[in-house]
């Protein structure tokens, strides 16, 4: 597989969280948009589906008949070992008639269900590891024809796998692309439809009377300072009269 695979409950969050957004922030689509949900699958992703699903029909079949012929009651190993491969193989058998069936249902109708795809990439690998051990003991306690039936069957099981995990690998990444288109998309329509700021208005008023101008206030001069008890510059101190003693 060429990365790690998202759990399908993130990646339907997601889808679900960018429908939620897009809804209750532009509405519901006219009915002229084109809407991702309710686009066609493209006739290569179905035909894709369609011959894995058919081959995965044909593996379940065959091992279902292996397994009704293997004779584990003749193994060369001890009770417990025959029980445990008899409880794996009444296993593998409910699987493969029950609930792998519901799966292959669910994808032929919904083919691109990243959530039906992880159930049933989960459903081989847990028939993978069950038959694995079946077969194992085939190999040690059966006979070759056993063994050769149910490796052929096992590897199929794998390459059916393999096919999936790069299907589910793609879908993905064409999932996270579309989210990714949907808010850039979302976020256009925000910006067109938000409405334009208003200028701001300036109120003129007619009846008021125009403000007289500033008036400078003029500074007084200062005064000079001045000593009584010395002349004043500039002028002459007069002499005082002397007194004789006599009469005027």
């Amino acid at each position: 597989m060429k990365r790690d695979l998202l759990s399908p409950g993130y990646l339907l969050l997601l889808v679900l969280l960018a429908g939620a957004t897009l809804w209750a922030q532009s509405g519901p689509p006219p009915a002229s948009s084109h809407n991702p949900q309710s686009q066609p699958v493209s006739y290569a992703s179905v035909a894709e589906l369609n011959g894995l699903l058919g081959q995965l029909e044909a593996t379940s079949k065959r091992t279902q008949s292996d397994l009704v012929d293997l004779r584990i009651e003749h193994w060369k190993a001890d009770n417990a070992y025959k029980r445990q491969a008899l409880g794996n193989v009444d296993s593998i058998q409910r699987n493969l008639q029950g609930a792998l069936p519901e799966i292959i249902a669910q994808l032929r109708t919904d083919p691109e269900n990243l959530n039906a795809s992880f159930k049933l990439y989960r459903n081989l690998d847990a028939l993978y590891d069950v038959l694995g051990s079946v077969t194992e003991g085939a190999g040690a306690f059966g006979s070759k024809d056993d063994l050769q039936s149910l490796s052929t069957d096992l590897s199929s099981f794998e390459g059916t796998r393999k096919q999936l995990a790069e299907r589910i690998d793609n879908l993905s990444t064409a999932k996270e692309a579309e989210i990714a288109r949907l808010r850039a998309d979302l976020k256009t329509a925000q910006s067109e439809a938000a409405p334009p700021t208003p200028p701001k208005k300036v109120v003129v008023d007619d009846n008021e009377p125009p403000k007289k101008p500033a008036v400078k206030k003029k500074t007084p001069p200062k005064k000079p300072d001045t000593d009584s008890s010395k002349p004043a510059t500039g002028q002459p101190s007069q002499p005082q009269p002397q007194n004789s003693g006599k009469p005027q």
